[in-house]
């Protein structure tokens, strides 16, 4: 008979997250989600103009934690079974839910004029046990910083990550490029959109870092890297966001961080002779 499989490492998850309008801007058309409950953590960077812009991501974020929320209404048990990273539900839960929310504002684009053409990007994570999953359109990022290393998650829809890719610029012209700013997929300006889900196993340490292009286009990895590891991280979104402005803060900027924590083990009751109540 096989040994029985030692019980999940008990996480917590610690977050903060903040948005500013930037110095280059009169308006804010960022917006992120922090669902405790749900261990849901979410940026949309909308695009369309005054009104339409600051709609799209608001409906993303909206749209995204209430399909969620009702996804585990329905399907709580399957979702909340301990599987294998590859076996687990979720990933399809994330990327239905980014879906609705490319129909939601696809839909409220079509019924008023002056939304038309509104979109945004979305960066999501999820975070179940061990795993931390990510639904992604647009070029808003997550990295993943661990130990002394720190690593993109995602991978910009951008004009300029294809030129990168075909080896038609390098990625210090891609910094400087007038084109850096043009995304390849946004969530709402079609019906459909194409989005990328990932998934990985978590470390206690590990601190998650989902931006907008305003930060990410100001701040080198290497910093980010420095300041997720001897900031608080209550600290980290405003010191990353200072750091944007610190260099123009042509954009909005958005920034949460996650941290996954070990918790204390609890004796199981046979190792202590007392009974567990529930």
């Amino acid at each position: 008979m096989s040994p029985p499989e030692p019980p999940p490492v008990r996480l917590k998850i610690v977050s903060s997250g903040l948005t500013d309008v930037g110095k280059k801007r009169d308006h804010n058309e960022d917006s992120f989600l922090i669902d405790e409950d749900l261990k849901l953590f979410v940026v949309a960077d909308g695009m369309g103009g005054h009104a339409g812009g600051g709609t799209a991501s608001r409906i993303a974020v909206e749209t995204i934690d209430r399909e969620l929320r009702q996804a585990r209404a329905t399907q709580g048990s399957a979702l909340d079974a301990r599987t294998a990273l590859q076996d687990s539900p979720i990933p399809e839960a994330i990327r239905a839910a980014v879906e609705r929310a490319c129909i939601a504002i696809y839909s409220k684009a079509q019924e008023d004029p002056r939304l038309a053409g509104m979109g945004t990007t979305v960066i999501s994570l999820l975070l179940k046990d061990d795993h931390a999953f990510f639904a992604h359109v647009g070029d808003s990022r997550a990295y993943l910083v661990r130990g002394d290393l720190i690593q993109q998650i995602s991978e910009d829809h951008s004009l300029v990550n294809e030129q990168i890719k075909a080896g038609m610029i390098t990625p210090e012209e891609a910094k400087h490029s007038r084109y850096k700013n043009i995304i390849t997929r946004s969530v709402g300006f079609e019906e459909e959109v194409q989005v990328d889900v990932m998934g990985l196993l978590s470390e206690p340490g590990d601190v998650f870092i989902l931006c907008s292009d305003g930060m990410a286009n100001m701040v080198e990895d290497p910093e980010i890297l420095q300041v997720a590891r001897h900031f608080p991280l209550a600290e980290v979104p405003q010191k990353l966001i200072d750091l944007a402005n610190e260099r123009g803060g042509d954009d909005n900027i958005t920034v949460i961080a996650v941290q996954v924590q070990a918790e204390a083990a609890v004796p199981r009751p046979a190792e202590t002779g007392e009974h567990a109540s529930v």
